[in-house]
């Protein structure tokens, strides 16, 4: 497994939207598998996963799982990679994890980023009504409202207490604008103010398809073709 840059911060939906609408959890489904984590108590925060039996530390902080959700999120990287980039972000001496408990590494780290006592299969197909980095300018305040505080100016937070954060948003900008997603996504008619609401913010509440690596190397060619690169 071939080094993968970091985070730049080092030490990446489970949900509600308001009006009882759920929002969809951009866990990562990309890392190839989900599943309980062994051994560790809901009342904990973990800083460690057995992997093989042996104790590996991992780094727990909000932004460095942001950064790792990011990156399963994003077409660009090929499976493989954003299992590279999980496994060697999240542990600290990943070196030491032996090739053949890479699959487990990466089982025990997506149970750790799904949270406590989440069993739901992952692998079955949702559509996107979220996305951690384009809906930052409006999920941090709804964030720092729960906790109470500017999670940005912590030097740590652990990314459980942070998801936990993100499980207890009521109504505010962040769920209107996850809970028309979600109508839209299911085909449910909106409701006049969330019409209106949506003509006024498009740009907030429409979020871009993102291309996949083969649709993103013909539009390359596509524009070196026409002198545009």
């Amino acid at each position: 497994m071939s080094a993968i840059v970091g985070p730049p911060h080092e030490p990446s939906e489970a949900g509600r939207a308001g009006k009882g609408e759920a929002a969809e959890y951009s866990g990562p489904a990309a890392c190839g598998g989900s599943g309980p984590m062994k051994r560790v108590s809901t009342w904990d925060l973990p800083t460690s996963l057995e992997i093989g039996d042996v104790g590996f530390a991992i780094n727990t902080d909000f932004r460095t799982v942001l950064y790792v959700l990011s990156v399963m999120n994003d077409p660009e990287y090929e499976p493989d990679e954003q299992a590279a980039v999980c496994i060697q972000v999240m542990i600290e001496d990943w070196e030491s994890v032996s090739p053949e408990r890479y699959q487990e590494a990466l089982e025990a780290l997506v149970g750790f980023i799904d949270g406590p006592g989440v069993q739901e299969d992952r692998k079955r197909p949702r559509p996107r009504t979220m996305d951690w980095e384009r809906d930052a300018p409006v999920l941090i305040p709804a964030v720092n409202r729960v906790l109470g505080q500017e999670v940005r100016a912590l030097p740590y937070l652990h990314w459980w207490t942070f998801l936990g954060a993100y499980m207890e948003i009521g109504e505010c900008l962040f769920s209107t604008v996850v809970g028309i997603r979600q109508k839209r996504a299911r085909g449910k008619k909106l409701e006049k103010h969330e019409q209106e609401f949506l003509r006024e913010n498009r740009a907030l509440v429409e979020l871009p398809r993102k291309l996949t690596a083969e649709e993103r190397e013909q539009k390359d060619q596509l524009r070196e073709l026409f002198g545009l690169r």
